[in-house]
């Protein structure tokens, strides 16, 4: 998507909700279909978290921080909804709860599904994780769609 279509939905946000700020727009997973999913996953609930990995981080992608403003994007890149993140913190993956795992939203929203899946999808990445591994457990509210 151009940027000027993120722009243009961004402008229409402000108008709607009075919130502005800096704010990014990305999809979460790694294929069109997956964004897309998880997009309407978030628009529509109950997916108010996701988790990653540090590594994925940089300097010029710092870990996300409690007031962050995204607009995220479906697997044609074009925006869906609004969030901001409310809470992160970084935990070790064999710390991950049922809580967590339930605020996720993803699969039958069990701790089990939950662990199973992120280490699929983490050993896809490349990244293969084990109870040791440090995670970046992110919070984040709906705030427009």
């Amino acid at each position: 998507m151009s940027s000027e279509g993120v722009d243009d939905y961004w402008r229409r946000f402000v108008a709607a909700t009075g919130i502005d700020g800096p704010h990014t727009a990305w999809g979460f997973g790694d294929s069109a279909q997956m964004m897309t999913s998880l997009a309407l996953l978030v628009r529509d609930g109950p997916k108010r978290a996701t988790a990653s990995l540090p590594s994925e981080y940089g300097p010029d992608e710092p870990l996300p921080r409690a007031g962050d403003l995204s607009v995220i994007l479906d697997g044609d890149e074009q925006p869906v909804c609004v969030i901001r993140t409310t809470h992160v913190e970084v935990r070790r993956f064999g710390e991950v709860d049922e809580d967590f795992a339930w605020t996720e939203g993803e699969g039958d929203r069990t701790l089990a599904d939950w662990r199973e899946g992120h280490q699929r999808f983490f050993a896809a990445q490349g990244t293969p994780v084990d109870d040791d591994s440090q995670i970046v457990l992110e919070r984040f509210e709906l705030l427009w769609s």
